[in-house]
């Protein structure tokens, strides 16, 4: 197993480093930088505004395999760059790291075990009145992008505020500017800042999971080893969750590491929409800007993210499939 997960782990790094390359490559090759200053008025000379895009390492006029030669020996080192405002990208990647991962962790993990519970439940009641009305409820809400979901969640949270007459949910920014008040008080400021961002990232994965769950959940109620299990007395729940559960599991592990692209992209949009100041609306603000290398760190951040959710993948399948463990 241990060798098994060495070579998966290998694969990841190459592949997450293949992916930066080439969105440093597009994003050189795409993006204007110097329209940052040429747009200014007065313009700036040309002598200046060379000197100032070599500083930063985006100068069009420097072979793009020179720049990325630049790159790669400041990555190296641990220097993702320089922004566009000439502004260290490392101070400004790390403090929204924390802000988008606790976004992405809660999302993630609230959509994972609401979706396989769903999706059990339904296998279980298969075309019974809360199979189908889920079945429905999910169909629409994986049509439904994040960001109007987001927008839909805003909107009724802004009315029922309006009715209470007092606001219950606060969905703007991560917390309450100069909170005051002891660690309980911060703790729960979080909390509901944090309650409408989680819920439009985890409907979509909910409605995703829960489906393919209950696909491979009827295929393991029909299977003999079930059947045998309750010929022999075990009770109908001791034998799903014992037997059928992880069996069922396996094909899902895949799907849970690969549908975290999907988590990041809603995320992206969801910290864009409720304010959150984390590598998401960075990354939009990025683009806009041309800004070459904070768009690569966030590309890097993502490769490192989906993959190491792959690598975890592995892990899980690893665990709970004694083939993988005796064939590597």
């Amino acid at each position: 197993m241990i060798r098994y997960l060495s070579r998966r782990l290998v694969y990841y790094v190459i592949l997450a480093f293949i992916a930066t390359s080439l969105t440093y490559f597009l994003a050189s090759a795409t993006f204007d930088p110097r329209a940052q200053y040429s747009q200014r008025n007065p313009a700036p000379p040309v002598s200046v505004v060379d000197a100032k895009l070599d500083h930063i390492g985006v100068n069009d006029k420097t072979p793009i395999l020179v720049r990325y030669g630049h790159w790669v020996g400041d990555l190296a080192h641990g220097d993702l760059g320089q922004t566009i405002r000439d502004t260290s990208v490392n101070q400004e990647f790390w403090p929204r790291l924390g802000v988008s991962l606790r976004l992405l962790l809660a999302g993630s993990i609230v959509g994972i075990l609401l979706g396989v519970l769903v999706g059990v439940w339904n296998a279980v009641r298969q075309y019974k009145l809360s199979d189908r009305v889920t079945a429905v409820l999910s169909f629409i809400l994986i049509s439904t992008p994040v960001f109007l979901t987001a927008v839909f969640l805003k909107i009724g949270a802004t009315q029922l505020n309006s009715t209470l007459g007092f606001q219950l949910i606060s969905f703007t920014g991560e917390a309450t500017p100069n909170l005051q008040g002891g660690l309980a008080a911060i703790a729960g400021d979080r909390f509901v800042h944090l309650l409408l961002p989680t819920i439009s990232i985890a409907l979509g994965s909910i409605a995703i999971y829960s489906r393919y769950q209950r696909a491979t959940m009827l295929d393991v109620l029909q299977a003999d080893y079930i059947r045998t299990a309750r010929a022999k007395g075990l009770r109908q729940r001791p034998a799903i969750l014992k037997h059928g559960l992880r069996t069922a599991l396996i094909p899902m592990t895949t799907l849970f590491a690969y549908g975290f692209l999907g988590v990041l992209t809603g995320a992206t949009f969801t910290e864009k929409i409720f304010g959150w100041n984390g590598l998401g609306a960075w990354f939009i603000d990025s683009v806009n800007a041309n800004d070459v290398n904070s768009v690569v760190a966030y590309t890097l951040f993502s490769a490192f993210v989906v993959l190491f959710a792959g690598f975890l993948s592995d892990v899980l399948n690893a665990i709970l499939d004694p083939r993988v463990r005796t064939q590597s």
